[in-house]
């Protein structure tokens, strides 16, 4: 699937995104993505494998971060050929676009970066599928002028994620409003599950998160016309490197899925 037939795909239907929070291992990342491959060949459904090289906004300076861009690209690129799903990852820098969008579908903007100009026309001017984390200092109206930064590269194809909005004291808030304004730009709308249930710094010298309302949020938001649903998932996320209390447990993650579909199979008189 080239990236203008999975952007076509993003508009016409429901996609997930979904993977460990960071490459911690080749084999997590193997593990969890043949798995995912496996329902979404079961359950018909368009699945992203999502996983970071590098996860550069941690908490800590000891926090880990990944592989780096060199050896997390590898892995990606033989996860993507052994599995055959489509990949996106982070970026965070204008002169890591090219070398990256050689290898996934999808390049994202993390959230603390989504006013970065140049970041921004880089990545757009890779022609790949551009998925900007909506900032939790941003009101979902200001994404318009994120939207105009990529399309004046004349790449269309862009994707915006609400992760919640953050007034301080280790807690995100989601007002399901943004997905609606969002969506107003004629951009399809990503909800990130896992993100939202964070809690920044909640942890001391790293992050918490409240897992369990993974499933009540995601299933709002399809309610609230998101097209996909982006989810940090990994084989035991308790022990995970990154992320790990805001995480969705891989073997729960085939049943939330067909929760998700079965809410996207309802057609809204208004």
């Amino acid at each position: 699937m080239t990236p203008d037939e999975l952007y076509t795909k993003s508009v016409q239907g429901p996609f997930i995104l979904a993977g460990p929070c960071a490459l911690e291992s080749f084999e997590v990342a193997m593990t969890a993505a043949k798995v995912l491959a496996e329902i979404a060949s079961r359950l018909g459904v368009t699945v992203i494998f999502k996983s970071s090289f590098d996860k550069a906004n941690r908490t800590s300076v000891e926090s880990f971060r990944g592989p780096g861009l060199d050896e997390g690209v590898k892995w990606l690129a033989r996860i993507k050929e052994e599995t055959g799903l489509p990949i996106v990852t982070d970026i965070h820098s204008p002169e890591q676009a090219e070398p990256v969008a050689a290898v996934v579908d999808v390049l994202q903007i993390p959230a603390f970066l989504c006013r970065q100009t140049d970041l921004l026309v880089a990545a757009g001017k890779t022609g790949r599928i551009v998925n900007v984390k909506k900032g939790q200092f941003v009101a979902p109206q200001d994404m318009a002028h994120v939207v105009e930064k990529i399309r004046s590269t004349g790449n269309n194809h862009i994707w915006l994620t609400e992760r919640g909005s953050s007034f301080g004291y280790h807690n995100l808030v989601v007002d399901m409003r943004s997905l609606s304004i969002m969506k107003d730009l004629g951009c399809p709308v990503v909800f990130d599950a896992t993100h939202s249930v964070q809690l920044p710094s909640g942890l001391g010298g790293k992050s918490g998160g409240q897992r369990e309302f993974v499933p009540v949020l995601s299933r709002c938001a399809v309610a609230g016309g998101a097209s996909g649903v982006f989810m940090e998932v990994h084989p035991d996320p308790d022990v995970a490197l990154c992320d790990g209390p805001n995480s969705w447990p891989l073997d729960q993650t085939e049943d939330l899925i067909k929760d998700l579909l079965a809410g996207w199979s309802i057609k809204y008189a208004c």
